[in-house]
């Protein structure tokens, strides 16, 4: 019999399982406690049930955990690199960041990825499955529970596309922002997506108030499409369109993310165009130099282009931003996340 996999029950969905198997209501909140508040990773754990009880639920429940196969500790600045391992031996990276607000966690989505961007590591193993909202849950209470830490923002942009994983994301959105779980504020949470467009509307229409960060990387379809095979199947004026209908539906700014690669899109020229494009779209701009990863040969954007890039935008009146690498040691930068055991 295959198990229910109980931490991905939203907290009416767990009452209607207890209900039916003739267990009180007030268990609900007792075993929901259990698992999403104080995020323990087996039913021996809930010593508030009787052992009768925890072995029936072990008997017809499972709680999906993940083991720390593997941890790196940046000497630079304390960021923190876990190799992840679920019980089917798959593996996922995450990272754990520590700023003056307090700790973040960048989670992956999916084992593998399908999208190919050729600037990023995550999709060279290829794709193998989606996450579950247990699984992606398990990153965010394994790492914790290990560093003895309470996380208070997270972003979904380690490995794979949070927008190909909708459903699972979805609802992992809604169990970790539950205020009867780990209670977190939807305005703490980034998705970050290369732009499925359908999905981009769908996600509007529930109003979630995350922020969005959508990674354009380019300011043209040329350019983008020699970088993002996804850019084949989804033009820039298609993803824009879909990002205004975002911010008018939400309120919400949303993030463009843009990689810069020398030679590649970070041109002056390039920069004006860019600022063609995001005209009349609420929004903010945060380049990335791009990372390396040993399969490619990109490079990262010179100080002084870094620098005429940001002085064209904030002259056509866009914020802009450059994230600060983290865990350049460890590689667990942006674009550096694998799913291999391999370092």
């Amino acid at each position: 019999m295959n198990k229910i996999d109980i931490r991905s029950l939203s907290y009416f969905e767990l009452e209607k399982e207890l209900t039916d198997r003739k267990l009180p209501k007030f268990r609900t909140a007792q075993i929901y406690d259990w698992l999403h508040s104080k995020g323990v990773m087996s039913f021996e754990e809930m010593t508030n049930l009787s052992k009768d009880l925890r072995t029936k639920l072990e008997s017809e429940f499972e709680i999906k955990t993940c083991k720390v196969l593997r941890k790196l500790v940046s000497q630079i600045d304390e960021t923190v690199k876990y190799l992840f391992e679920f019980s089917d031996k798959s593996t996922v990276e995450s990272v754990v960041m520590k700023y003056k607000y307090g700790y973040s966690i960048c989670i992956s989505t999916q084992v593998g990825c399908k999208m190919g961007c050729t600037f990023c590591a995550s999709a060279i193993g290829g794709f193998q499955r989606n996450l579950t909202p247990s699984e992606m849950l398990c990153e965010v209470l394994t790492a914790q529970r290990d560093l003895n830490i309470k996380i208070s923002h997270i972003v979904l942009m380690g490995t794979g596309e949070p927008l190909d994983n909708y459903d699972n994301v979805l609802k992992f959105l809604k169990l970790v922002t539950d205020e009867k779980g780990q209670n977190l504020s939807m305005r703490h949470i980034s998705l970050s997506t290369c732009g499925l467009v359908e999905r981009i509307y769908e996600l509007a229409d529930e109003n979630l108030q995350l922020t969005l960060s959508v990674s354009l990387h380019a300011p043209n379809d040329e350019i983008r499409q020699r970088t993002m095979p996804v850019a084949k199947k989804y033009s820039i004026d298609e993803i824009l369109k879909a990002c205004k209908y975002y911010t008018d539906k939400t309120s919400r700014r949303i993030s463009f993310e843009y990689a810069m690669i020398n030679g590649v899109n970070d041109s002056e020229e390039n920069a004006k165009e860019l600022c063609r494009r995001l005209k009349g779209i609420l929004c903010h701009i945060n380049l990335i130099p791009v990372n390396e990863i040993k399969e490619r040969d990109y490079r990262k954007s010179d100080a002084d282009s870094l620098k005429r890039f940001i002085s064209v935008c904030e002259d056509k009146g866009f914020a802009v931003t450059v994230r600060r690498t983290l865990g350049s040691d460890i590689n667990a930068s942006c674009g550096q996340l694998r799913q291999s055991v391999r370092t």
